[in-house]
């Protein structure tokens, strides 16, 4: 299909789209912190992106109870492998490209968490084990782990879950405590703003910016 504008160069998109404030441009952090770790445990929901060698993309989405995506330490996440259709597209990307995204959801919360990193598809048995569940037919192990190699870890702001009206069928009372986007932003970014102030730019661009 042809279309009559195309953008093709990053002069162009910034003619369209501004450049991000620096309070936005300075959120990611190479580790996993306290924030991030805070909404990891409580996540049980994962998408993971990942593309083959030739640069086709897919996107698998993973879920477990809370918490079953660990941290091994704040640079070093593992994902547990549980039963599919043995497609393994997230595996079979990774052995020629190890370069993966993850979109962490929580139910009821509206901030998102984005961490990419370079992946590695792990079978040690001590690993293994402390990812084990039990279910009707007993102790469950998974065969095999996704290990992530954290470089980018930065928490979304609420917008697109506010616009799709994801959790409106959640009271926000029912919603786990998750850490708060603007503690983080200041935290992680080291910005010259309080918690407060930057908690009101949130709310008003929540309200204000949607469309």
């Amino acid at each position: 299909m042809d279309f009559a504008d195309v953008i093709t160069t990053e002069d162009e998109l910034r003619a369209i789209l501004r450049p991000p404030r620096d309070i936005v441009a300075n959120k990611s952090i190479d580790h996993i912190d306290d924030h991030c770790l805070t909404f990891i445990e409580r996540s049980p929901f994962v998408v993971i992106a990942s593309s083959d060698g030739a640069g086709h993309f897919d996107l698998s989405p993973k879920g477990d109870p809370p918490g079953f995506v660990q941290m091994l330490d704040k640079h070093t996440l593992a994902i547990p492998e549980r039963p599919g259709n043995h497609r393994a597209d997230t595996f079979t990307n990774v052995l020629q490209d190890p370069a993966v995204g993850l979109i962490f959801l929580v139910p009821g919360v509206k901030t998102t968490l984005r961490v990419s990193g370079r992946a590695r598809i792990v079978a040690d048995a001590a690993l293994l084990e402390t990812m084990a569940v039990d279910d009707a037919r007993g102790r469950s192990v998974p065969k095999l782990a996704l290990v992530v190699d954290v470089e980018e870890a930065m928490l979304h702001c609420a917008k697109c879950i506010i616009r799709s009206g994801l959790w409106d069928h959640h009271h926000a009372d029912d919603a786990p405590e998750v850490a708060d986007l603007a503690e983080a932003m200041v935290d992680q970014g080291q910005l010259d703003l309080t918690v407060d102030e930057l908690r009101e730019i949130i709310t008003a661009d929540e309200q204000k910016n949607l469309y």
